[in-house]
């Protein structure tokens, strides 16, 4: 049950492109039941790859490998496959007639760079009958290697399509493996931390795994087992402890984001939601309407930049501006009251603040965000402080919006201010 993935490419150990193959194999396969014992990334180099294949293949009963297996001149995989396999490459007549099908449909010929795509480790078996992204398979021992493409489309298809059923057929007694994702926002790590330190001796054996994901964060909780009755009955049992000490700040589970639990608790209350942005430049919004359906509850977005487009199109005072600025409490509570009233909404709010690098002051530092909100009944606003990047402080900016919406239509007490 115990396998490894290496991830072959000069981009990802240069860091110019994300190894979401490594992640996306890794997840897959740890939630079947089957064990990763290690990641390697490697270069478009022959001795750093045969090296990685041979240590694999000492421990591992299965490896998976991406990439390399274009038409580039990079693209060496097949070729030092073999060469660490001793293996000569012969070539895959159906592969050729494949790739030859593909490059006569667009008007091509079948150049050598795409022949020799076409050249597999003798004994190798090309993986996906179907006319998509190709990989191929070899058993070299008792070891079963699959090499698939580092496009991360065409690797996910093959690995979802192929790889993944193959396994299962292989190793039939895998242990029932469930987790359940919760996630939170407006707690940082060490005080999860310190919150967790009150199940201790109460989990049993189920596993805990904390994943920053910003400005949120993620709560994994797993466990393996032959009895699926038992691991769900576990598995309920402590994410129902888990749940009363995360109290309000626990916002969604599994697959629903923010936005989407937000859109799900204003259809339900049957409300509606307009928003006045002036930092975020209309990042709620575009969260907002990412889910779908989501105009049965959203008016719409006011993005006021200037202060003149906050007087013009959502009624703030100009003497307000000039007495207390457009970064305040003040400006936020009459952007939310404008934005209802012009977006005829039951509820509103509004964001301002100082994203950085510049434009911030003694009174007011970079980070510095004010959100009004304006109900059936009242108007309030309330001062917040982000730290990091210009994006960084519009994304904290737009997600305590959003919580700020759900935590009104549940009536939870907003996360406190400054």
């Amino acid at each position: 049950m115990q396998g490894e993935i290496i991830t072959i490419g000069d981009e990802l150990i240069s860091g110019k492109t994300l190894d979401l193959n490594a992640w996306y194999a890794a997840g897959k396969l740890t939630s079947l039941g089957l064990k990763v014992c290690r990641i390697t990334v490697v270069g478009d180099d022959y001795e750093m790859v045969s090296q990685s294949l041979k240590r694999a293949m000492e421990g591992a009963k299965f490896i998976i490998v991406t990439g390399g297996l274009g038409s580039t001149e990079d693209d060496k995989t097949c070729q030092i496959v073999a060469k660490a396999l001793d293996r000569p490459l012969c070539r895959d007549n159906r592969m050729y007639e494949l790739i030859k099908g593909h490059a006569e449909a667009r008007g091509l010929k079948v150049s050598p760079s795409l022949e020799k795509m076409a050249w597999l480790p003798d004994g190798a078996k090309m993986i996906s009958p179907e006319k998509g992204p190709c990989g191929f398979h070899l058993k070299e021992g008792d070891v079963h290697l699959y090499f698939l493409p580092g496009v991360p489309r065409e690797m996910r298809y093959l690995m979802d399509k192929f790889v993944i059923p193959d396994l299962l057929a292989k190793y039939k007694d895998l242990p029932v493996v469930q987790s359940r994702v919760l996630k939170v926002f407006g707690l940082t790590e060490p005080e999860i931390a310190e919150i967790f330190k009150q199940l201790e001796g109460k989990t049993g054996d189920v596993t805990f795994g904390f994943y920053p994901k910003f400005p949120e964060h993620h709560i994994i909780l797993s466990l393996a087992h032959n009895d699926e009755a038992h691991v769900k009955e576990e598995l309920d049992r402590v994410q129902g402890l888990v749940e009363k000490l995360l109290g309000p700040h626990l916002f969604a589970k599994g697959d629903e984001t923010l936005e989407q639990a937000v859109g799900r608790l204003l259809k339900r209350e049957a409300m509606t939601l307009a928003l006045a942005e002036s930092c975020t430049g209309g990042l709620v919004g575009h969260r907002v309407t990412n889910v779908s359906g989501s105009s049965e509850y959203f008016q719409g977005s006011v993005v006021c930049y200037s202060n003149k487009a906050k007087e013009d199109l959502l009624g703030v005072s100009p003497q307000t501006l000039e007495r207390h600025g457009a970064v305040s409490g003040q400006t936020a509570r009459e952007m939310a009251i404008g934005a209802k009233r012009a977006l005829r909404a039951d509820i509103a709010v509004a964001i301002t603040g100082i994203a950085g690098p510049s434009g911030g002051s003694k009174e007011k530092p970079v980070g510095t965000v004010y959100l009004g909100l304006a109900g059936a009944e009242e108007v309030i606003s309330k001062r917040y402080r982000f730290l990091g990047s210009r994006r960084e402080i519009k994304a904290q900016a737009a997600t305590m919006a959003l919580d700020w919406v759900r935590r009104y239509v549940t009536k939870t007490p907003l996360l406190s201010g400054l």
